[in-house]
């Protein structure tokens, strides 16, 4: 560690214009590798590798697009109102007109087992179309509400389904109205964007024509509003970089005393924030470029909504660095070294501090390598890779461009030398400073009040609940995203969430099996969260499977016969009983399968992959609205309403997008715990073993981290009393916490060794650690807070979050820093002396 300092001060000396131009044939090469960075949106990345994921990515294997249609839901809402009108029956039919006609009709399904559109107005248009009605016919909305009540008195299946469309216990003055379109979906996700993208914009032209709110959802649509959050993260970058040179030029403000005058006093404001952020911007470039390579070679995947803020952090993080060095070159020549030989002593006295916080702080990050969630494993590369980059140019970049600037105004005798001595008598610095009175006095009823606040962290940490979901990336004022939660809050979740089984493994032509089919379907009826379609003979579940699909293409024509007589015959030669839907034990499935796949085959094909003409695997989909929250036992009750097949032999797997999202949560709080002592302990080894190597007392990095633990467990207790829950970004906490905490105690505790051989007592000692660094981390503080505080405005929830827990963790750092290590220091101090033993010797301090 100390030749790297070593090496880096003498190459920064003596070689600046070489550094320069490096940095700039570097930057060229990571710009153009930058943009070849790739992106992902909605769960992708988020998923970690399980069951659900690999039974879907099968079922994408085996039936490609055919297995299901996508569900675009289509609300129409009239506030105190009444969507049971002529009014909205003219609506209706002007949505399903302008959606056939436009562009996108050709997407729209017309498999004859699903209607394309299905309104909530269908029992009164199909009542209509019997008695001969148009809606000119109709003399008021009392008619509409006769004929739908009318209706559903007598409804088949599919009218029994529509009346599901209203909300349950709203009578014949709902408020609310639901059509569904079912779109052909493809496995090119852009392509499936595009398709419903293109429905929604045929949609929203009737909305324009009408007093009725007509608005529409599917999850590709959120998929198609990553626009809103990338634009968003670029808003808050800028802002953020905004707000850090606004608090920056205050923090790097000269006193214009004796020859400094105002005019050198704001020039070199300027000069040093402007080094500081133009380093900034090269750190996020090159960590980019760096980000593009690692995705060539498999270490990285696409960069998901979490990985994006990773800039956002860089803002903050790589400021503290800046803030640092600075400060401590600005002490130097405000002495009287010279420009070359302050930049060495500054890399030297604070780049060793650097060089334990960037260690520290990648493996904070790195940590994450071992979460089930790959876009956090992502994550903690990323963020690693970028301290490690601002280690890099923070000491290189900035000190050789410091150097050519600086010695230019020392052959001048143009360097204001007065104004950058005078630092420590600034307000920050002398506010830090009287804050050693406490560990001055009462070390130990500091710390004991530190460790009771601690425990009531641990407390909030064991509590806090866990939540996931993509929409909480896109903004809270969302068309899109509103018209989630009114589904949500009207329907329980609506009708777009499709679960699926999986059935492999057995032999499907035995009878056993295909009996089974119909047995699970009869079981899926009175199953908690599946939908269900009122018939005469009761409440069936909305369902596709072999037995349905059988049983579909069994079902009288208007005129009373088979619709396809040829297929009926078949059936009945293959031993299959239409009247109960099951097939003799000698039954010949097989033959049953092939008549359905020659008659049907998209159909057919939708619920049986064949390999050879043989069916080697089946696929179940289940109409359900169980939503994140109740996945995971939705998930259990159709195992148990499929023990039948289970029984024959076959193995199953159930899967949607709703228990995968249910997996990623459980796996982040599965997760949690596991990352935060692994962080905290490998930092502390990292430490323990450095002060161990450099003064023989490596109980010194367990000094150094037990602040940042504490500060860890405090940040984790406001999270809870604030009711902010544990979720992919908030999931960074504990690296983030000791980003921000491992560099604030590890720049005390070496400015403490330094300041222990300059004076002749502990408190003359600890009053100038918390004085001089004291009043750069209070600097570094204010800065980074007013950064990420930019977040706590933003639309979107996760940075809503991000920003306070940041503004937390940043101040609860500071506390650490100034309150609890010196009081810590003190009382290590204190029992060395009482030994007879110093602390710290001359040649550990600095590497100048």
């Amino acid at each position: 560690m100390k030749t790297l300092i070593r090496l880096l001060a003498g190459v920064t000396s003596r070689f600046p214009w070489p550094v320069l131009a490096a940095t700039l044939v570097l930057t060229v090469v990571f710009a153009g590798l930058a943009s070849t960075l790739e992106s992902a949106s909605g769960q992708e990345g988020f998923s970690p590798d399980s069951e659900e994921i690999r039974a879907s990515e099968r079922i994408s294997e085996l039936f490609g697009d055919s297995s299901t249609s996508s569900v675009l839901q289509v609300i129409l809402a009239e506030e105190g109102g009444d969507v049971l009108t002529r009014e909205a029956l003219e609506v209706v039919a002007a949505l399903e007109e302008g959606i056939v006609a436009s562009d996108a009709g050709e997407v729209i399904s017309d498999r004859p087992d699903e209607p394309g559109i299905i309104s909530y107005l269908a029992p009164v248009v199909q009542a209509m179309a019997a008695q001969g009605l148009t809606v000119e016919d109709l003399p008021d909305d009392a008619t509409v509400k006769q004929l739908y009540a009318d209706a559903l008195a007598s409804a088949g299946p599919e009218l029994g389904f529509a009346s599901q469309l209203v909300p349950e216990g709203s009578g014949d003055t709902p408020e609310i109205g639901m059509v569904l379109v079912f779109v052909d979906t493809t496995t090119d996700i852009d392509d499936q964007i595009d398709r419903e993208v293109a429905v929604a914009d045929a949609v929203r032209e009737v909305d324009e024509t009408t007093s009725l709110e007509v608005s529409p959802f599917s999850f590709a649509l959120l998929f198609g509003d990553q626009d809103d959050f990338l634009g968003e993260v670029a808003e808050l970058f800028t802002l953020a970089f905004a707000i850090i040179v606004v608090i920056l030029l205050f923090v790097f403000w000269v006193s214009p005393i004796g020859t400094t005058t105002r005019l050198a006093s704001a020039r070199r404001m300027l000069a040093d924030t402007s080094v500081v952020m133009l380093t900034i911007v090269l750190v996020v470039l090159w960590m980019n470029g760096v980000g593009a390579l690692l995705q060539r070679v498999g270490v990285l995947g696409p960069l998901t909504e979490v990985a994006q803020i990773v800039p956002i952090l860089l803002v903050g993080l790589g400021v503290d660095y800046g803030i640092h060095l600075t400060s401590r070159y600005r002490d130097e020549v405000g002495a009287g070294r010279t420009v070359d030989g302050g930049m060495r002593t500054a890399i030297g006295t604070v780049g060793v501090a650097l060089v334990l916080a960037t260690v520290t702080t990648a493996i904070g990050f790195l940590t994450n390598i071992v979460n089930p969630i790959p876009a956090l494993r992502d994550f903690g590369v990323l963020a690693s890779v970028g301290i490690v980059l601002s280690f890099v140019l923070m000491l290189t970049f900035v000190p050789a461009l410091r150097i050519v600037l600086d010695r230019r105004a020392q052959d001048g005798d143009r360097l204001p030398r007065e104004g950058l001595g005078a630092t420590r008598d600034r307000l920050l610095p002398e506010l830090a400073g009287r804050t050693s009175v406490l560990a001055e006095r009462a070390p130990v009823p500091t710390l004991i009040v530190a460790l009771i606040l601690g425990g009531f962290g641990y407390v909030g940490l064991s509590n806090i609940s866990t939540e996931f979901s993509f929409t909480d990336f896109l903004p809270e004022d969302s068309p899109v995203v509103l018209t989630l939660a009114t589904i949500e809050e009207a329907f329980g979740g609506g009708f777009g969430e499709t679960t699926q089984v999986l059935v492999e493994d057995a032999e499907l032509t035995d009878p056993e099996v295909f009996n089974a089919f119909g047995e699970v379907a009869a079981a899926l009826g009175d199953t908690p969260d599946v939908l269900t379609v009122s018939t005469q003979e009761g409440p069936v579940a909305s369902a596709t499977s072999p037995a349905t699909v059988v049983q579909q293409l069994l079902l009288p024509g208007p005129d009373g016969t088979p619709a396809a007589p040829g297929f009926a015959e078949a059936a009945l030669a293959a031993g299959y009983d239409p009247q109960t839907g099951r097939i003799a034990g000698d039954g010949d499935v097989e033959a049953l399968y092939a008549a359905a796949r020659e008659v049907a085959p998209e159909r057919t094909e939708a619920v049986l992959a064949f390999d050879d003409g043989t069916p080697v695997a089946a696929l179940i989909a289940v109409d359900t609205q169980a939503g994140d929250d109740r996945a995971l036992e939705l998930r259990d009750a159709i195992v148990e309403d499929a023990t039948t097949l289970t029984d024959a032999g076959a193995s199953i797997a159930i899967t949607s997008n709703a228990i995968i999202t249910a997996g990623i949560v459980e796996s982040l709080s599965d997760s949690q715990i596991a990352s935060l002592f692994i962080t905290l302990i490998a930092a502390t080894l990292v430490l323990m073993l450095t002060f161990w190597i450099e003064n023989r007392r490596p109980f010194l990095g367990v000094l150094t981290m037990l602040p940042v633990a504490l500060v860890v467990l405090w940040t984790f207790g406001l999270m809870y009393v604030s009711g902010i829950p544990f979720g992919p970004v908030t999931a960074t906490l504990t690296g983030l916490a000791v980003g921000i905490g491992v560099p604030y105690t590890i720049h005390m505790a070496r400015r403490f060794e330094e300041d222990r051989l300059r004076y002749a007592t502990v408190g003359e000692a600890i009053r100038e650690t918390t004085r001089n660094t004291g009043g750069a981390l209070a600097g570094s503080a204010f800065t980074t807070a007013g950064g990420f505080g930019i977040l706590i405005t933003s639309t979107l929830v996760p940075f809503q979050q991000m920003g306070q827990v940041t503004a937390y963790a940043i101040v609860l750092s500071l506390v650490g820093a100034l309150l609890v290590l010196p009081s810590l220091l003190v009382l290590w101090e204190g029992w060395h002396r009482r030994r007879g033993e110093p602390v710290v010797e001359k040649e550990t301090v600095s590497v100048a």
